[in-house]
């Protein structure tokens, strides 16, 4: 393999070629070489995370609304794999991508990952993962998937959150109905009056009320820019981790914007104890 500089030593040839990064003869084209670069680029990312975890012990992490578990095999091919005291929990709600995953981790010797066919509520009390998390990631869920990730790691105490959320049309969809009250009760109503506006404003709001809601529950926030992931031109990367203090006034915030911008029926999406 040392043909191909962009792959780091020790990198499953086998799992490359599942993540379809390396063709099936083991070389590497053009697009796959910027999925690689962007794989590299998030792993960037979440590596310090794991680090400092697994310096006070014992690391688990799950990965909500998994998919393919794209980004748990890479975590553990990158990372885990060196390391003795770790586990990866891949969680989905479809039977057969589970059920792949599970096969895959065989067939790789991945032992420390497991992968759970699970809804929201029942990962949050099952007994098949531990009762504390140490870091959640969810990698383009769609919609309030994220929020479904969020809710679980609250629920976990994680210590650290790593969200790139997708395609947020709840939001969007509500201020889309509101439009005409909300048209009479506040000039900002202009933000979205035009439906291009109300599916970047909808989704843009989305991630604020996410982190005001992190900000309410005592961790600290970093939103950057995750450049080139798959489809997207363009992507937002949310990082939260614990400090236990609250921020002061975040989850009285979320309640003026919602009251403000005519939304107060996601209360109980965004503020809950």
């Amino acid at each position: 393999m040392n043909h191909i500089p962009e792959i780091k030593p020790n990198q499953s040839v086998e799992l490359l070629k599942e993540l379809h990064i390396l063709t099936r003869d083991g070389k590497l084209n053009q697009d796959s070489r910027r999925k690689l670069k962007q794989v590299y680029h998030l792993f960037h990312f979440i590596e310090p995370l794991l680090n400092a975890v697994l310096s006070t012990g014992k690391l688990t992490l799950a990965d909500h609304g998994a998919g393919k578990s794209y980004l748990g095999f890479i975590l553990y091919d990158l990372f885990l794999k060196a390391h003795d005291n770790g586990h990866i929990y891949g969680i989905e709600t479809r039977e057969e991508l589970v059920s792949k995953s599970q096969q895959l981790a065989a067939r790789l010797g991945f032992a420390r990952m497991s992968f759970l066919n699970l809804s929201v509520e029942d990962s949050i009390h099952t007994p098949q993962l531990p009762e504390q998390i140490d870091i959640v990631t969810a990698l383009h869920a769609c919609d309030t998937a994220t929020d479904d990730a969020i809710k679980f790691a609250l629920h976990k105490h994680a210590r650290h959150i790593v969200l790139v959320p997708c395609c947020q049309a709840e939001v969007a969809a509500l201020l889309n109905k509101n439009k005409n009250q909300s048209f009479g009760k506040t000039p900002l109503s202009e933000i979205w009056r035009h439906p291009i506006h109300t599916r970047a404003f909808g989704s843009h709001l989305t991630n604020v009320l996410r982190c005001l809601q992190l900000e309410a529950h005592g961790y600290q926030v970093t939103v950057t820019e995750l450049v080139g992931w798959e489809h997207s031109m363009k992507n937002e990367l949310i990082v939260a981790s614990r400090t236990g203090s609250p921020r002061r006034n975040a989850q009285e915030r979320l309640r003026q914007i919602l009251q403000e911008l005519n939304l107060e029926e996601l209360q109980g999406r965004f503020i809950y104890p």
